[in-house]
């Protein structure tokens, strides 16, 4: 299952999460974000339970991308115990992403 994350529930659904996070931060009109979406949804299925899987538009939640410092998109942050641990940026393969979501777990 996929979240949607915004300003209004970022604290309660991602930093006070009892697993950790990955946030996909995108936009509609990026192609590499629309490109990424299947993947992230794998990803999300594959990880339920083990890790809490959603995106956030920063069109709508600009001061979560500048809190953040996402100046590029798809950008992909792994959230452990509220605080950000992995991040990366780009369209990747499935296997690549897992790959990363697999070394935050660590």
């Amino acid at each position: 299952m996929e979240y949607k994350f915004t300003e209004d529930n970022f604290e309660a659904e991602v930093l006070q999460a009892a697993t950790p996070v990955l946030v996909d931060f995108y936009a509609d009109w990026c192609n590499p974000c629309r490109m990424m979406g299947p993947v992230v949804e794998k990803i999300a299925e594959e990880y339920e339970g083990r890790v809490k899987v959603g995106k956030c538009n920063i069109d709508e939640n600009m001061t979560l991308a500048a809190r953040y410092r996402i100046s590029s998109i798809p950008a992909f942050v792994i959230f452990k115990n509220g605080s950000p641990e992995a991040t990366f940026v780009g369209a990747m393969s499935a296997a690549e992403l897992k790959e990363k979501v697999e070394q935050a777990l660590r």
